[in-house]
């Protein structure tokens, strides 16, 4: 772990260090490029051959897909308890999905037209949901239930299985629950490529969208223009902005939470209390003792977590703003002036009884956030982003007579000698 504090006469300078933009390695860059050329070119053949080599994973063509009497066998054998909480997950996702969908309208503009926009589903989205070294069974949830509330009607999931070829049954389970309508057995950056440019067994979609590894998302950036990408949320992270009001204990468990994700997971804690700093040391130290992954954990922790000891809550929020986390626990006494303040997070977590944990399987919004200083530019998965936006314009003999004058006017001034006529063709009736 890192220690910074505002006594230090260097901290401004560590603190630029923390004000991040997604920016890839040239390394990480042409690795990918390599990945996704060789499928582009290769196909069915080239994805298998990553399956392999990744995954460990001996598929053919007819395998990748997921059929339905494995689906419905992950199904029955799921614990009815598992199969409950993941409903329960499931409704509220789906609740708070429906809220946001957005809504066609019409109105009359100045001249009497009449403009308006239609929102409809994408014909066919890709959804990629992490498995590694733990399978994200509430990722299922909380991406393809936002397609599923959108009403999009090909929803194809890619997600890596195991070497011996299977998926967890949990995930299968979350997977049928949430609509999903095709599920390949594929994961990484391949994958991904597989989703944009498409192969004789998966059909190119329209849209990818869901979190993943740095390789995944390196795809994701790189495939921007050949397909549509929702944002780029990558390895899990948080910050905790608190006060001396804070818990100790609850303040370490929400980092470690985080640190378990995976070993480029990143935490940060800002406070204005020394005290805090050194109580959250002794909890983490304690805490991890008891972890299953607390290998795992541990590595994130040496190299990824960040104690900052600010000068006031003022300066707190500058650095919340600074590393844009994907997650932001706040946790002071007062948090009412802050909120508005606070510009860049993916998602806040308000008060002493709001762990990221309820958000990552319950609440009801998303938890695919974005991470790596994305959220300067990103916000987080929304059910709108599933679908697609067309204007509308209609113009009755009179509208159009109102409007020539200026479309002729700026067309003469920008020399676009047609534009203005077709207008005026319109109301004159010639040329």
């Amino acid at each position: 772990m890192k220690i910074l504090s505002h006594t230090s006469p260097s901290f401004d300078a560590q603190l630029r260090r923390l004000d991040r933009r997604h920016v890839p390695s040239t390394e990480l860059q042409e690795y990918v490029a390599g990945i996704i050329a060789e499928v582009r070119d290769g196909g069915d053949k080239a994805l298998l051959a990553c399956a392999e080599k990744f995954d460990g994973a001996k598929l053919t063509a007819k395998s990748m897909g997921v059929g339905p009497d494995e689906i419905e066998n992950a199904s029955a054998g799921l614990p009815a308890r598992v199969r409950r909480v993941l409903g329960l997950s499931h409704k509220n996702v789906l609740a708070f999905a429906k809220q946001g969908l957005r809504k066609n309208w019409t109105r009359r503009n100045a001249q009497g037209a009449e403009v308006g926009e239609v929102y409809q589903p994408f014909r066919r989205v890709g959804i990629y949901v992490p498995g590694g070294t733990a399978p994200l069974v509430s990722t299922v949830i909380m991406t393809v239930t936002l397609a599923q509330a959108a009403g999009v009607p090909e929803i194809v999931v890619c997600t890596p299985c195991g070497k011996d070829g299977k998926v967890n049954e949990a995930m299968l389970h979350a997977l049928k629950l949430a609509g999903a309508t095709e599920i390949y057995r594929v994961g990484g950056a391949h994958a991904v490529a597989a989703l944009a440019f498409g192969t004789k067994t998966i059909r190119p979609v329209d849209k990818i969208m869901g979190p993943g590894n740095k390789f995944v998302v390196e795809a994701k950036r790189q495939l921007f223009g050949a397909v549509a990408i929702d944002l780029l949320p990558g390895p899990s992270e948080i910050m905790v902005l608190a006060d001396e009001t804070a818990n100790p204990a609850f303040v370490a468990a929400d980092l470690l939470a985080q640190a378990e994700h995976g070993k480029d997971s990143q935490m940060l804690l800002a406070t204005t209390s020394r005290d805090l700093i050194v109580a959250v040391e002794r909890e983490l130290e304690n805490q991890l003792a008891m972890l299953p992954r607390r290998d795992i954990a541990q590595a994130s922790l040496d190299t990824g977590c960040w104690l900052v000891h600010v000068r006031d809550l003022e300066q707190g929020i500058e650095v919340a703003n600074a590393w844009a986390p994907e997650h932001l626990s706040l946790v002071v006494r007062n948090e009412k002036p802050m909120l508005p303040k606070i510009r860049t997070s993916g998602a806040i977590f308000v008060g002493h009884f709001s762990p990221v944990a309820v958000g990552d399987f319950l609440a009801g919004p998303s938890h695919t956030l974005p991470t790596g200083g994305a959220g300067k530019s990103f916000p987080g998965l929304t059910v709108d982003q599933f679908q697609r936006r067309t204007s509308i314009v209609k113009l009755s003999a009179e509208a159009m007579r109102k409007c020539a004058p200026a479309v002729e006017l700026l067309a003469e001034t920008e020399g676009l000698a047609a534009h203005a006529r077709s207008a005026s063709i319109r109301v004159d009736g010639h040329f």
